[in-house]
């Protein structure tokens, strides 16, 4: 391959990288077409999109993004990437098509992941990673346990207020 297609290649997948937030770097070596084909299908249905590059050439792309060092090795054997916007959804869909594996083999396997601009290397981290939350629904729980108070207020209120309404009004229909 040229020097000129090299760089072409690094800057596309530099390009990627910048316009996702998160990425997951797996193997798939050994899926057969039409497994290939069912992931790809899976991943595009979950907003993932999934690209298959040179490891040389993606360790550049992520030199370049100023990607942590740690991350690199990972790069080794065949490496698929997963790139997202919501940090747990490559974690969920790896965790899915793998569960009731009873060997550990089973492809998508995680390699490592960049999410929430942390590193996590190794297969090991696929369960914290299908839990972690995204900073959209961390936003969403801190504003439900805010509005939690207030709600309890205002209910408390209004059923403390139809409750004295009707005691008063009872109070006046009352024959003296």
């Amino acid at each position: 391959m040229k020097k000129e297609d090299k760089n072409l290649i690094i800057e596309a997948l530099g390009a990627q990288l910048n316009e996702y937030q998160h990425f997951y770097l797996t193997n798939i070596e050994g899926l057969d077409a039409q497994k290939t084909s069912d992931l790809r299908r899976a991943c595009f249905k979950k907003d993932i999109k999934l690209v298959v590059a040179k490891n040389t050439l993606l360790q550049k792309a992520l030199e370049k993004k100023g990607i942590d060092a740690e991350i690199f090795s990972a790069l080794k054997g065949n490496t698929a990437v997963m790139l997202c916007n919501t940090g747990n959804a490559p974690a969920k869909l790896i965790k899915e098509l793998t569960k009731g594996d009873k060997t550990g083999e089973a492809k998508p396997e995680l390699k490592a992941a960049y999410v929430e601009e942390t590193v996590y290397v190794g297969k090991q981290n696929l369960e914290f990673l299908s839990t972690i939350k995204s900073k959209n629904e961390l936003i969403a729980d801190i504003v439900a346990l805010l509005q939690s108070p207030a709600k309890n207020v205002v209910s408390a209120l209004q059923s403390g207020g139809n409750t004295i309404h009707g005691v008063l009004k009872t109070l006046g229909e009352r024959a003296e």
